[in-house]
């Protein structure tokens, strides 16, 4: 008797392709999509005057984001590019802190509940989604044991494990309870067979080349 092939899991750049281009940019995210990938993860934080932006960290070009006005800093719109790519790829939308999300649940409202996650760090921010909006798919990063194990007590149907975490034991305790598996951040090839080949739903790679090369050929799960 033949083994099953794996599965192909969800394709999805690390703050776009960000081996290739400026992390966190339409340029990175368009890169990812041009590389054959599904979708990308993307970091959102909250300026001074409350709007959502695309930055990874605090700081952007030495200023606190969190103290400067959405023109003064001059970064993506969180709402524009959930709206430039919601129709055409896989989003990963991760919150980074908490913060006024109606705006981003605007643009995302026509979107199919299957076509992308909100995910966070951050437990209350997932429970203050889910208490407004109980039917939006929502993912608990995690990147430490201490994190995983809150998984249990929050309205989240999905994991979105470092690969340090991702053993076979808890992938299938995850998949046993219903919630979907994503991996980051996986650069390497070997370890991306590996991960597909234990099951899980979708990779996070800074080398969306590398990662479509290696998998793409996998029927998509």
């Amino acid at each position: 008797m033949k083994s099953q092939s794996p599965r192909r899991p969800l394709l999805l750049g690390h703050r776009g392709a960000s081996k290739y281009a400026v992390e966190n940019t339409p340029a990175a995210f368009g890169l990812a999509l041009q590389h054959g990938c599904d979708g990308f993860e993307f970091d959102i934080r909250y300026t001074g005057d409350a709007r959502g932006v695309i930055c990874h960290d605090s700081l952007y070009k030495r200023r606190r984001i969190d103290r400067r006005t959405f023109l003064e800093l001059e970064l993506p719109s969180a709402e524009d590019v959930i709206r430039n790519y919601a129709g055409r790829a896989y989003l990963d939308v991760e919150l980074k802190v908490p913060g006024d999300t109606a705006p981003i649940l605007q643009a995302l409202h026509k979107t199919d509940p299957t076509r992308f996650v909100i995910s966070s760090f951050l437990p209350d921010v997932l429970t203050a989604v889910n208490d407004r909006h109980p039917e939006l798919p929502l993912g608990l990063i995690c990147e430490n044991l201490r994190q995983f194990r809150r998984w249990t007590s929050l309205p989240i149907c999905a994991a979105m494990l470092h690969r340090r975490l991702a053993s076979r034991d808890v992938i299938e305790e995850l998949h046993g309870a219903g919630r979907q598996v994503f991996v980051w951040t996986v650069n390497r090839e070997r370890q991306m067979r590996q991960f597909a080949d234990l099951g899980i739903d979708g990779l996070i790679s800074d080398d969306t080349r590398l990662l479509v090369r290696t998998l793409r050929p996998l029927k998509q799960i």
